[in-house]
């Protein structure tokens, strides 16, 4: 399999990867990723279920502890300047990338910086969840 069409939500056989970040408001975050990204929205709320580019996102409301994870809190970053995930978009072209996703609303933290082996950038969505903007300069 090589495009994303060819995946579905949910899954009728096997599995498939999602990534959930918990958001203040569903649709202000939902709105962000399908203005920006161009994220087409396959759950509309309770909870976003969003297919961007080759992978799928959910966006919902945080909240305590439950039967299945007791013990677990799920809440939106209290510290954006400590992260122990991020979401990581790689693109054929970061400055054409930045020029876009900034005119529809993206705010990059700085310029694309030169690394050794891409190009990288970040981006903070509406709750301050981390998305890395890379550009490969080859294996």
């Amino acid at each position: 399999m090589t495009t994303a069409q060819q995946f579905e939500f949910p899954p009728r056989d096997g599995f498939v990867v999602t990534h959930f970040l918990v958001v203040s408001d569903q649709d202000r975050s939902r709105d962000y990723y399908r203005t920006v990204f161009g994220a087409q929205v396959v759950h509309d709320r309770d909870p976003v279920i969003l297919q961007l580019a080759n992978t799928w996102l959910i966006l919902n409301d945080g909240g305590g502890p439950t039967a299945d994870k007791p013990t677990v809190t799920l809440t939106t970053p209290q510290d954006p300047d400590t992260v122990s995930a991020f979401l990581n978009i790689r693109v054929a072209d970061i400055y054409r990338s930045q020029r876009e996703w900034t005119a529809r609303g993206a705010d990059f933290l700085t310029e694309p910086v030169d690394h050794p082996h891409e190009l990288r950038a970040y981006i903070r969505d509406p709750d301050g969840h981390l998305i890395e903007v890379g550009q490969s300069k080859g294996l």
